[in-house]
């Protein structure tokens, strides 16, 4: 025991000194206040502190002679001409930033003509939405009440969904996109993290083989010991960041939501969510860096690389189908991935903020993740007292399963 927690301590301290994992560590959290910067800079600019609404000019000849006049309308400035050639005139001596024209068939035809010395693919969003308010205004002001023409104008200003659970009560946990946002991202950090921490465990093992430094290490510890102790202090590492990045999400969170606002307030990290995770990573974690020891031990730096590359993209499979998932996050697909070891973490991450999984589902998924990692450690330490010292040739399939059946 004191030598696996000598080795422990050992793999620990160099890998959380590791330049890579530093960066890697920090570079999400700062990456995220670089964006709620960005954003605040942007919006700033966009709109400046002294003039919030800035008014946009615009010019019309109204050719049908049927409109009402047409009324200012929150951040449209609207400038009438007689004729075209003043509306033209006053563009090209930049008094208005456009013209349009409501030719004399508008009313059958609905169609406008625009005119603009800005180069764009199209009319922005903005204006096209004034303009459809107001000319929506003058059409029916002498028709309707006011309060119907403002509600007419927009029959749907938002859509509020509340969530009833089995007694009838609103659910605690609402779901929408503001709840899977959360889930989605940590997927994505848990494979990084995952893949990053038993990728060095596999880089580690297969070059202190090729160096000979193996043979020095297991004059002193059994492969047992060793492959325990650079397991659990990868895996420490890769928790701690894990940690670090939640912890720092949590603070972020907040941060976004006073500066963005609208999906950001929407945002939340459960309780349940926090301790499924955590217990995911560590199952993901422990299978993932068993099967990357197994790879070191049997193969060479070269060939491992290109064997880890399948398994890790194997671990991924959930976010390449992830529009699958959002769609439908029962899908017999989802649930298949949820008791495949390889895909289970991330594929419960997904499926965590879209959808309530069975309890039934998380223990049996668990429990096939568990099996799975108790059966890889057993193998891996068969692999690792036979093939470990092995230099020279690499065995075949048919070589491994043979001397692994012997030990």
């Amino acid at each position: 025991m004191d030598k696996t927690l000598l080795i422990l301590k050992h793999e620990f301290l160099q890998m959380i000194k590791r330049k890579a994992f530093i960066i890697m560590t920090i570079i999400f959290p700062l990456l995220a206040l670089a964006g709620i910067l960005g954003y605040t800079i942007v919006q700033d600019i966009e709109h400046g502190p002294s003039d919030p609404r800035e008014m946009i000019k615009v010019g019309y000849v109204d050719e049908t002679d049927k409109l009402n006049e047409l009324i200012e309308w929150e951040e449209i400035s609207l400038i009438p001409y007689h004729n075209r050639e003043a509306a033209k005139a006053a563009l090209l001596e930049e008094t208005i930033e456009e013209y349009i024209i409501i030719p004399p068939d508008y009313i059958d035809s609905g169609n406008i003509i625009r005119y603009t010395t800005k180069k764009e693919l199209e009319m922005s969003s903005k204006t096209w939405g004034l303009l459809r308010s107001v000319l929506l205004n003058s059409l029916l002001a002498e028709e309707v009440e006011p309060e119907i023409l403002k509600r007419a104008e927009t029959p749907i200003r938002g859509i509020q969904t509340t969530r009833l659970d089995e007694f009838g009560q609103p659910a605690t946990d609402q779901g929408g996109f503001g709840a899977f946002v959360a889930p989605f991202v940590f997927a994505i950090l848990l494979v990084i993290s995952i893949f990053n921490s038993s990728g060095y465990l596999l880089q580690g093992l297969a070059e202190e083989k090729e160096n000979r430094v193996m043979e020095i290490l297991l004059s002193s510890v059994s492969p047992r010991q060793l492959l325990t102790g650079k397991i659990v202090a990868l895996g420490a590492a890769g928790l701690l960041q894990m940690i670090i990045w939640l912890t720092s999400a949590m603070a972020i969170i907040p941060l976004a939501s006073s500066q963005i606002g609208g999906i950001m307030n929407s945002i939340s990290i459960s309780t349940e969510f926090l301790i499924l995770g955590i217990v995911y990573f560590i199952l993901g974690y422990l299978l993932f860096a068993t099967i990357m020891a197994t790879i070191g031990a049997i193969a060479t730096s070269r060939e491992n690389t290109q064997i880890a590359a399948l398994v890790n993209m194997s671990g991924a499979v959930p976010l390449w189908i992830s529009s699958l998932i959002i769609s439908n996050p029962d899908h017999v697909v989802a649930k298949v991935f949820t008791f495949i070891p390889v895909t289970s973490p991330v594929m419960v991450m997904l499926r965590l903020g879209l959808s309530e999984i069975p309890t039934w589902e998380l223990g049996v998924s668990i429990a096939i993740l568990v099996t799975s990692v108790i059966l890889a450690m057993m193998l891996a330490a068969k692999v690792l007292r036979t093939f470990l010292l092995m230099y020279g040739k690499q065995p075949g399939i048919r070589e491994i399963f043979r001397l692994i059946r012997r030990t």
